[in-house]
């Protein structure tokens, strides 16, 4: 099986265009039990501060996985495709409410999507430290 590495901090630029594009994603959380928890989302990559980040409700099973995983964040993946190109990012999650943040990442949000997100004084942002990279953009 051929594998496509990329460098989560200076991806090339087919990888990062295709990142830039929107598309719909998919995030996977590790239930308590270990199983794993796949739940579409939108995600946002910042490849120079090796970060993708998530936008949720504090009370969404995806958050409470997260913050059941402890100090050290949960290990997590966050995936997209499109016909034959795909990307995948993975590292490890931590979930994260400061104001500041959680306003970055709508920003963030809205430059990839094309659209606020709709209010919600209950949203956090899962933020992911990036230590892999794969895909064909």
């Amino acid at each position: 099986m051929a594998a496509y590495p990329q460098d989560p901090g200076a991806p090339d630029a087919p990888y990062l265009d295709f990142w830039r594009e929107r598309h719909l994603c998919t995030l996977t959380t590790p239930r308590p039990d270990g199983s794993p928890h796949v739940v579409p989302v939108g995600v946002t990559y910042d490849p120079g501060g090796r970060l993708a980040r998530v936008i949720a409700d504090k009370a969404s099973t995806k958050v409470g996985n997260v913050l059941a995983a402890g100090a050290e964040g949960a290990p997590v993946a966050v995936c997209q495709v499109d016909g034959r190109r795909w990307a995948t990012l993975e590292g490890r999650a931590v979930v994260r409410a400061e104001p500041e943040r959680v306003a970055e990442a709508e920003r963030r949000y809205a430059e990839r999507y094309g659209r606020a997100p709709r209010p919600n004084p209950t949203r956090v942002v899962i933020e992911i430290g990036l230590t892999r990279a794969m895909g064909r953009g």
